[in-house]
């Protein structure tokens, strides 16, 4: 049902989005008849989220420059705490030291998540093309 909404919002609300060229908007909530100024920036951040939630993907909000710690950045990139550690010092993902804490930028890590998933892709790529020149697929 969630899903359902979101997606006649989003869809309502990207048009609408199109429409707009003042970097502030004027909303109103019908149900109270509250008319509340909006960042044009907010209320397309506003339309991600919509989207996100019409195709069943969960949301999470983050400000920007926020710090993770290891186990958190681990958990995001779905790897081990201790190999986390040593991708830091290998300096594949740049950290900051406090006392003896490693914190990274929620940034560099979802950066760094993109990349080895582009990396991932171009290597299952190259694996097909590699078993198709040794004629391991049917024409």
């Amino acid at each position: 049902m969630e899903q359902k909404v979101a997606m006649k919002s989003y869809d309502s609300l990207a048009a609408i989005i199109d429409q707009l060229h003042s970097e502030q908007t004027e909303i109103e909530i019908e149900e109270t008849k509250d008319k509340i100024v909006v960042p044009l920036r907010a209320l397309k951040l506003f339309g991600g989220i919509l989207k996100a939630m019409s195709e069943g993907k969960p949301i999470s909000i983050v400000p920007v420059a926020t710090e993770v710690t290891t186990q958190k950045a681990a958990e995001m990139l779905g790897c081990s705490r201790p190999h986390l550690v040593k991708l830091l010092e290998a300096g594949k993902i740049q950290y900051t030291k406090i006392g003896k804490h490693r914190r990274i930028l929620f940034e560099d890590v979802v950066e760094y998540k993109k990349h080895m998933k582009e990396e991932q892709k171009k290597h299952l790529i190259d694996m097909m093309n590699f078993d198709e020149d040794l004629g391991l697929y049917d024409s």
